[in-house]
């Protein structure tokens, strides 16, 4: 029960919470308060049958509020019927009201229409007399204000735009000001700034017409200032030659503007009239009209934009420099494209500097070294790579000469060009470059068409026509009578020649380097003797090794270089001479020419040497032997007597060359004939000999030793040439005296017969002959048992064969 009870309990607080729920939704819903959607949410949110019974609240709440207005109603409705009675009253004495209002108002209207009138007449005269007032003294503000712009439009229609500037000025500090609020001056307040707009526009217009005008005038502007430069360079040499000052390599010239005005380039052309020349001096002005550039300068300053301006006079100018800097890709074929170049780049220079001295601030010092450094930077890189591509000597020198100019003419307008004259020492030695190559083609022509043999003389005229050309001296010489002849061939004296104009084509270039006589001396010098020891020698080289040299020609060449040698030391009178240098001084230096015709020479006498033993082995090629023959034929063979007689000849021809050359290829002739011949016995391919093919043998050697005992060569002490042929000598006499006893008796002594003879050497030839003599016995077979003496020299043979095997394998082991 107590449960039950419990239960009840709470069913009764559930209910009435819902009911408190819903009479809360409900007033939450009248209130408008919080959102409709919330509300009706909570309420569906409970028991299943909550809409129900929350209709049912709805319900009655609607019916008590329906109540409620019927009670207002009854409440106030005999009020509402009491006011309305009473407004009903009222309508009638408000329509009298108003009929009387009406009345009275019109007659007020019809009174006051004439005093309105006239009333209004009065106020538009007083109005017309203060706007007539007003407009006069206005009017006598504005006519000012409209003279000083009709003055303004007029100062634009004829180009005074700095007037124009002036005009502007004075109308927006002092006339524009007093009549700010009319309209008319607020449109000419908005077109002053397009007129000055349009001053700008203008006047940079002119401004790019004039930088136009000076591109294409540069050239004519810098060759008429370097043809004045050169003019007054000519003037001072020879006023200083006049004077008999030092003219030396120091002519550094000085400003070459001295006229009244420093900025003005002096020009002078040259007119023909009547066979007389009149001179007319022309200024920068007259060659290009600066105005522009002063205009615009002015009026950019008086508009407040001066910086702007420079910043973009300077901008246009460096574009135009580097314009001017980019030589033409053919420039370097000819001197016209140099001169174009330089011309450009001296007139940008010149006006550079005369828009320096003419105009304050728009160009300054600083800015034309800067650019200057710039340009000679570019300059430099440019002539550096088209002055290599120059191969001829003559272009090189014509581009020095106008480097020279240049420079002299910059430096006369105060630009540093110490840079240049080092760049002319790098061009001094392409220069150097470019005409070694053209003197060793010169030496080439010279050597191919000398005829090698001495230059004839018929009579002292022709003698000293060669002698004038070459330094020649000698007193054997001069004692005989006409015609004679002269040790040296044709190319002698034109080497010499040669060597000279190099010196003369060298010294052009260092002409007006601004360098002392000391260092043109030196320069001369290292020039020449790069000219001996690299291009004389190379050709003489290059000569010798030519095959068509023969030893005759070859034996000219010794006696040329001897010449040449001697002649070195009046080259270096020559250049002392014109340089005014003595040989003492401590610093001068000496040709190498010495050195070169030393090695030529030694060259040459290698070469001789080489030629003598090709020779010798073309005869010794033809040489035909018949290894087997039996007897001699009682004389020397034809070929070696050919080659003594050729030998002979060829001799004779050396009797120009000195002793010891000769002595020298003479023995070196006779040696490598001995060692041809003995190796001719020794060919591993010859297998056998018969003693009837070494008495012929023995007879051509022989035939050797006379001719070296002869005495070909003059000089050789003694029998020192016949030693050359010892070693065969010793070796054939073994052989024909059959003295195998004494040799094997004798051998390893000091005073041994056959010394020279090795045992390998006898072993070889032992053999060869011992089969040549089987060979012979072979063939004569029926006969052998009659020549018991030929069996006994054949064991006596293979006897010293053996003994000789013995000492050589007893060499080779004490090796």
């Amino acid at each position: 029960m107590a449960n039950k009870s419990k239960s009840n309990l709470s069913e009764l607080y559930i209910e009435e919470n819902k009911d408190q729920i819903y009479e809360n939704a409900l007033a939450e819903i009248q209130s408008f308060q919080l959102p409709l959607g919330t509300t009706l949410r909570s309420v569906y949110d409970d028991q299943p049958n909550a809409h129900q019974r929350f209709m049912e609240k709805l319900d009655a709440c609607i019916r008590n509020h329906d109540r409620e207005i019927e009670k207002m109603c009854n409440f106030h409705h005999q009020g509402f019927v009491d006011a309305i009675t009473e407004l009903l009253k009222v309508r009638a004495d408000a329509e009298k009201l108003k009929v009387q209002v009406t009345d009275t108002n019109q007659r007020l209207q019809d009174a006051g229409k004439e005093v309105i009138a006239q009333t209004e007449e009065i106020i538009r005269c007083r109005v017309q007399q203060r706007n007539i007032t007003t407009v006069v003294e206005k009017l006598q503000l504005c006519l000012p204000v409209l003279e000083m712009y009709s003055k303004l439009k007029e100062q634009m229609n004829v180009k005074r735009y700095y007037s124009a500037l002036k005009t502007m000025e004075q109308l927006e500090n002092l006339y524009l000001p007093r009549v700010s609020q009319y309209r008319f001056c607020q449109i000419m307040i908005d077109n002053l700034p397009k007129l000055r707009e349009e001053i700008k526009e203008i006047s940079m217009s002119d401004l790019k017409d004039f930088l136009e005008s000076i591109r294409k005038h540069s050239d004519r502007i810098g060759e008429t200032a370097m043809k004045q430069a050169q003019q007054q360079k000519t003037f001072s040499t020879t006023l200083q030659k006049q004077n008999n000052v030092n003219y030396g390599w120091n002519m550094h010239l000085c400003r070459s503007r001295v006229l009244e005005t420093k900025n003005e380039i002096t020009l002078k052309r040259t007119f023909e009239d009547d066979d007389e020349h009149e001179e007319e001096v022309l200024t920068a002005q007259d060659l290009v009209d600066f105005s522009p550039v002063y205009r615009c300068l002015h009026i950019y300053s008086v508009l407040g934009d001066g910086e702007i301006f420079e910043n973009y006079y300077r901008k246009q100018r460096r574009k135009q420099a580097r314009l001017v800097l980019q030589p033409q890709s053919s420039m370097h074929e000819t001197v016209e494209g140099y001169r174009r170049y330089f011309s450009q780049i001296v007139g940008f220079f010149v006006v550079e500097d005369h828009i320096l001295h003419v105009t304050q601030g728009l160009v300054t010092r600083t800015y034309t070294d800067e650019l200057w450094n710039m340009a000679l930077s570019k300059i430099i890189a440019v002539l550096r790579t088209h002055s290599s591509y120059c191969s001829d000597p003559d272009l090189v020198l014509e581009l020095k000469n106008l480097i020279v100019v240049f420079a002299d003419t910059l430096q006369g307008y105060g630009f540093p060009v110490n840079r240049l004259f080092d760049l002319l020492f790098e061009i001094r030695d392409q220069y150097n470059e470019t005409l070694l190559k053209k003197w060793s083609g010169l030496f080439r022509d010279i050597f191919e068409v000398d005829n090698y043999s001495p230059i004839p003389v018929a009579n002292e005229e022709e003698y000293k026509i060669v002698i004038s050309k070459f330094p020649f001296q000698d007193p054997e010489l001069d004692k005989q009578s006409f015609p004679k002849k002269l040790p040296m061939s044709q190319s002698v004296p034109q080497i010499y020649i040669q060597v000279k104009e190099f010196i003369y084509a060298s010294l052009k270039f260092s002409e007006s380097l601004h360098r002392s006589s000391t260092e043109i001396d030196d320069m001369l010098r290292k020039s020449t003797n790069l000219l001996l020891t690299r291009t004389l020698s190379s050709c003489l080289q290059n000569l010798i090794k030519k095959p068509h040299i023969g030893l005759t020609e070859l034996v000219q060449i010794i006696i040329n270089t001897t010449h040449l040698e001697q002649a070195c030391k009046y080259l270096e009178d020559f250049i002392s001479n014109i340089t005014n240098i003595s040989q003492v001084t401590v610093h001068t230096a000496r040709l190498y020419g010495l050195s070169t015709f030393k090695d030529a020479r030694h060259a040459a006498e290698g070469e001789i040497y080489t030629k003598l033993n090709q020779k010798i082995d073309e005869f010794i090629q033809i040489a035909d032997y018949d290894w087997t023959m039996s007897e001699s034929d009682g004389r020397a063979s034809g070929y070696l007597m050919d080659l003594i007689n050729f030998l002979r000849s060829t001799f004779q021809v050396f009797t120009h060359l000195p002793g010891k050359v000769a002595q020298t290829a003479c023995m070196s002739a006779c040696q490598h004939l001995s060692t041809s011949l003995m190796q001719m016995l020794l060919d591993s391919e010859l297998k056998q000999i018969s003693m009837g093919a070494i008495q012929q043998f023995n007879l051509d050697v022989i035939q050797c030793e006379l001719f070296a005992s002869s005495e070909p060569v003059p000089g050789f002490q003694g029998d020192t040439l016949q030693l050359a042929f010892i070693d065969l000598r010793q070796l054939l006499d073994l052989f024909m005296v059959w003295d195998w006893s004494t040799y094997l008796a004798d051998y390893g002594q000091a005073t041994s017969k056959y010394l020279r003879v090795s045992p390998g050497t006898a072993l070889t030839l032992l053999e060869k002959v011992h089969r040549g003599m089987k060979d012979s016995s072979k063939k004569n077979n029926i006969f052998a048992q009659f020549r018991k003496n030929d069996r006994d020299k054949q064991k006596l043979i293979e006897t010293v064969v053996k003994q000789l095997r013995s000492l050589v394998n007893g060499m080779s082991q004490h090796t």
